[in-house]
């Protein structure tokens, strides 16, 4: 059975689509799919019980794809094209669905293991993303073909370790930076009391409140995080600030952090 903040976030995407039926369409069927439902649960327990990390599960995964479908609407409406409408070869709904895509299935492969996660992802997700643009677009072979490979390629490189090359891939590797608040930190730090190496991890994203996702005054996108201390800075200077550094989509993001009651540092 689902989470409340599992269906609590789904709504929020579905809200966030519902003037966009094929997008719609998609999310519906994914939300539906058992065996996704059974893969995110169970990366989820390996990454938390076995590994001793923090969520990378249906929550983690939906909260990416939030993030994602929020940055690529602000830069649709701030004029900003994405790699498949510059290269005239697919639409900003083709962008769309594969960054939802990318963005809910991306910590599949978490349910084998953290080494090489990344590359586990792409192919546990390749059966499912089938069937789903199948059932989105059945004849339509060219469109399938494309947002399953732009999907793929923003799950293989959402860890910033493979040079990606599409500002759809580079929205989602960002999406993942930003979902590092306290709520992800709560269950690994409520189940592990002995100390080990990688605390610092989850002590600073238990120091993150919010992450707020806005349209920028100087740039189209601004990531705003609100902190209640200074470890916190961790968790933005050494996980958010790598990926955006490799993201194609760095150029339309502001970024500024401070610790609550304090003056903002603009890092971006």
């Amino acid at each position: 059975m689902k989470s409340i903040k599992e269906v609590s976030i789904e709504s929020k995407i579905q809200k966030r689509l519902q003037n966009n039926s094929n997008c719609l369409k998609l999310v519906n069927y994914l939300f539906a799919d058992e065996e996704l439902q059974e893969l995110q649960d169970y990366a989820n327990n390996v990454s938390i019980k076995r590994l001793g990390f923090n969520d990378h599960g249906p929550v983690h995964m939906r909260q990416v794809a939030g993030n994602a479908i929020k940055m690529l609407n602000i830069l649709q409406e701030s004029g900003i094209k994405t790699s498949l409408e510059t290269e005239e070869i697919g639409t900003f709904e083709d962008s769309m669905c594969a960054v939802i895509l990318a963005g809910l299935m991306h910590d599949l492969g978490m349910s084998i293991g953290r080494q090489g996660h990344e590359d586990m992802s792409a192919m546990l997700a390749q059966p499912i993303i089938d069937r789903t643009l199948l059932h989105v677009f059945p004849d339509n072979l060219h469109k399938r073909v494309v947002i399953k490979s732009l999907a793929t390629e923003a799950i293989i490189g959402h860890m910033s370790t493979k040079k990606i090359h599409s500002i759809e891939a580079g929205i989602i590797l960002i999406a993942d930076g930003c979902d590092m608040t306290k709520g992800r930190a709560r269950i690994p730090l409520a189940i592990n009391s002995a100390p080990r190496v990688g605390d610092i991890h989850k002590y600073s994203a238990n120091a993150i409140n919010r992450i707020g996702i806005y349209h920028g005054e100087r740039k189209p996108i601004k990531i705003d995080i609100e902190m209640s201390g200074d470890v916190g800075f961790f968790q933005i200077e050494e996980v958010l600030l790598t990926k955006i550094d490799v993201s194609p989509a760095k150029q339309f993001v502001e970024l500024y952090a401070g610790v609550e009651g304090q003056e903002r540092k603009c890092y971006l």
